[in-house]
C-alpha cells in the first residue's frame, strides 16, 4: 500500500529542511499518525547524502509483467497437477492392490493427457521463469512488484493448504488402519510436490526481500 500523498509531501519537506527521520517520526506520532503510516512514508526516501530528499524506486505493475507472472503461475499449477496425476497412474500400475480393479483403457487416456500437459506447460514455465529471473538480476527493484508478491503468497497459501490436508488425510487413514502402501506413496507424492513448491517460493520471496 502506498503512503498517503499528504504525508509523503510533509516528509519530503521535512527531510529537505534537514530534519532527521527519527525527529520526523516522533512529530508524526505526536500528531496522531500511526507508526506504520509514518514508517511507510519515511521508507519512501533513501538514506543518501544529497541536497534534496531522494525517493526510492516504487513498486509498479505493468501489463506485460502481470501477463508473464500469471502465465508462470498458471503453468506451474498445470505442471504440479499433471505431475501428480502421472505419478499416481504409475503407482496404480506398478503397486498392486487387491481391493482395486484397474481400468486400463481409462488409465491410458489419463496417462497421455498428463504427459501431453507436462510436455507443453513445463518448457513454458521454465523459459518464462528463467527470463523473469534474468530481468530481476538486471533490475533488482522488480523484486518489489506487487503482482509478483501477491501470486507468490497465493502459491505459498495453496501449497501450505495442500500439505496440511495431506497430513490430516494420512493421519486419519493411519488411525483407521487403512494406510495401504499405494495410499502412502500417493500421499508422499503430494507432500513432496507441494513441499518443493512451498520451499522454493518461500526462498524466492526471502531472496527478493534481500535485493537492494
Amino acid at each position: 500500500m502506498a503512503a498517503n500523498e499528504e504525508l509523503l509531501k510533509f516528509v519530503r519537506e521535512a527531510l529537505g529542511r534537514k530534519a532527521s527521520k527519527a525527529e520526523i517520526e516522533r512529530a508524526l506520532a505526536e500528531a496522531g499518525w500511526g507508526r506504520e503510516d509514518a514508517r511507510r512514508a519515511l521508507d519512501a526516501f533513501a538514506d543518501v547524502d544529497f541536497p534534496v530528499p531522494v525517493p526510492k524506486p516504487r513498486a509498479y505493475i505493468s501489463a506485460r509483467e502481470a501477463f508473464l507472472y500469471l502465465v508462470i503461475f498458471a503453468t506451474l499449477g498445470i505442471v504440479a497437477v499433471n505431475f501428480g496425476a502421472l505419478v499416481f497412474l504409475l503407482i496404480d500400475r506398478f503397486v498392486p492392490d487387491a481391493a482395486f480393479d484397474p481400468q486400463t483403457g481409462y488409465g491410458d487416456v489419463q496417462l497421455r493427457r498428463a504427459i501431453a500437459a507436462l510436455l507443453v506447460a513445463t518448457p513454458i514455465y521454465l523459459a518464462l521463469s528463467v527470463k523473469m529471473a534474468r530481468e530481476l538480476r538486471l533490475d533488482p527493484t522488480r523484486a518489489s512488484s506487487k503482482i509478483r508478491k501477491w501470486l507468490t503468497y497465493l502459491t505459498l497459501f495453496i501449497a501450505a493448504s495442500v500439505l496440511i490436508a495431506d497430513a490430516i488425510t494420512v493421519l486419519y487413514n493411519l488411525l483407521g488402519g487403512e494406510l495401504t502402501m499405494r495410499f502412502a506413496l500417493k500421499a508422499l507424492t503430494v507432500a513432496a510436490t507441494a513441499g518443493a513448491i512451498f520451499g522454493y517460493y518461500l526462498w524466492d520471496l526471502r531472496e527478493g526481500k534481500r535485493s537492494p
